[in-house]
């Protein structure tokens, strides 16, 4: 069989080719931007963990006659309190809001009572001793949860 016949793709051909689909892949990449959309993806978790906080909070608040949770009801209003176990050191941690030194223990008031199964913590870097999420009992009675860290959100936050 001579050369002038011979079928197949050359070299050159397969590295256009090649070339070609490497442009078109890192295209598709940039444009579907994967941090981005982990970020999303972590502010969408941080929304439902507030809303089932606040929902657990209002929950008990409705099986206590109106009135707020123990732990909830001692709080300063007006005052944020990230939720954890941690005793100091919580005023450092939310960049949110400006949060008070000790953290608020919602365990007793809302998971012994089953209102919540456990107190969700940030996807990110939530721990037990700082969920950080946080609560403000208003001064109408209302209380908001947040987040301490949203990403691409402003604000992640529920009031009731």
């Amino acid at each position: 069989m001579d050369k002038k016949h011979a079928k197949g793709f050359t070299l050159i051909e397969l590295l256009i080719v090649i070339a070609i689909i490497g442009i078109l892949a890192s295209v598709v990449f940039v444009a579907i931007d994967p941090a981005k959309r982990f970020k999303k993806a972590r502010d969408a978790r941080r929304q439902s963990d507030v809303e089932n906080i606040a929902a657990a909070i209002v929950t008990a608040q409705v099986d206590n006659d109106g009135t707020l949770p123990t732990t909830l009801n001692a709080l300063t209003a007006g005052s944020a309190y990230v939720i954890g176990t941690a005793t100091s050191g919580c005023n450092a941690i939310c960049t949110a809001t400006t949060t008070q030194a000790s953290c608020v223990n919602l365990t007793t008031d809302l998971v012994t009572p089953g209102y919540i199964s456990s107190l969700p913590l940030d996807p990110s870097t939530g721990a037990a001793a700082t969920t950080l999420y946080y609560v403000v009992k208003n001064a109408t009675g209302s209380v908001t949860t947040a987040s301490c860290r949203p990403e691409l959100a402003t604000s992640i936050s529920v009031t009731r």
